[in-house]
């Protein structure tokens, strides 16, 4: 009887636990934090006119942004706080950062028109995350079989895109691609990629069929040795490789969209049978009125 009451009390006088938060749940934002030091950085490089390095800190600022909402959902560290900042920070590393490069290493040239072409390409990286976060709430409106799209380019890829003529600079000198008319023409269309209904393709929600699965390692390996060998040649091809690719997304798109519009249109005895249009998941041409919740999805990752 004593004992128990004893330890009963012991057990009163316990000390609280500590409060706060676990380092899992401080990891993302801490990428986050990071990316936004690497797109800072690069502008500072560009200041010093060390291009090379500037164009790499955008993109480690891109490869950290691409970590951070992952790390986030594997750890289930998903917040609020961690959605506002990983915005603020795309804006400044693939928005900011990327205008400012550009200005300085041959936007300024083009006096006027040139600093209009980088207050268009920070806006519309602005305007992009923007509409991206208030699509969020209407998430559940998008059809199944546009999960694995974007609309149109990621921020990251935006300003990858948009220093491709530095890029190219290295490997066939600026007079090739430095001219200045070039540098304000290549900057607003790339702003202009970013802000378009243009669907591009999302490799997120990408399935690979188990007999591919070699191929895509090998593509590996040699996608590192190129970096490690010939960096800028390597991102070159990544970056004009993107490019090739948005007219095939919209057609496939296009495609899709015409396949779900038939399956909606057919009675249900009509498409009792016929197979649900390519890229969405299994069973949507079952019930095509239901459409479950989309997780977002974007270069700018917000963490919700």
């Amino acid at each position: 009887m004593g004992g128990g009451a004893l330890g009963r009390r012991r057990r009163a006088i316990r000390p609280p636990r500590l409060g706060g938060l676990t380092i899992n749940k401080l990891l993302p934002n801490m990428l986050t934090v990071l990316a936004l030091s690497a797109g800072m950085t690069g502008i500072r490089f560009a200041t010093e006119q060390r291009w090379e390095h500037a164009v790499v800190a955008i993109v480690v600022a891109a490869v950290l942004d691409a970590l951070d909402g992952r790390i986030a959902r594997l750890l289930n560290a998903q917040s609020k706080f961690g959605a506002e900042l990983d915005s603020l920070s795309d804006v400044v590393s693939f928005g900011v950062a990327p205008a400012m490069i550009l200005y300085m290493w041959g936007l300024n040239e083009a006096r006027s028109f040139g600093w209009i072409a980088c207050l268009l390409f920070g806006a519309c990286a602005a305007l992009r995350l923007a509409r991206f976060n208030t699509a969020l709430g209407s998430a559940a409106q998008k059809p199944v079989w546009a999960y694995n799209y974007f609309t149109g380019v990621p921020a990251p890829a935006g300003a990858g895109l948009a220093l491709i003529p530095i890029v190219a600079s290295f490997e066939m000198g600026r007079a090739v691609v430095g001219h200045p008319a070039f540098v304000v023409v290549w900057t607003v269309g790339m702003a202009a990629l970013m802000i378009s209904a243009i669907p591009t393709f999302s490799l997120k929600g990408l399935r690979i069929h188990p007999r591919y699965v070699v191929f895509i390692f090998l593509g590996l390996v040699l996608l590192a040795a190129g970096v490690v060998s010939a960096p800028w040649t390597t991102l070159l091809i990544l970056g004009v490789g993107y490019l090739v690719t948005l007219p095939f997304s919209v057609r496939q798109y296009q495609r899709l969209m015409a396949q779900a519009e038939l399956l909606v249109g057919a009675g249900p005895e009509e498409t009792e049978g016929v197979a649900a249009p390519e890229g969405a998941p299994e069973g949507a041409g079952e019930e095509p009125a239901v459409e479950p919740s989309v997780q977002p999805q974007d270069g700018a990752s917000p963490r919700s």
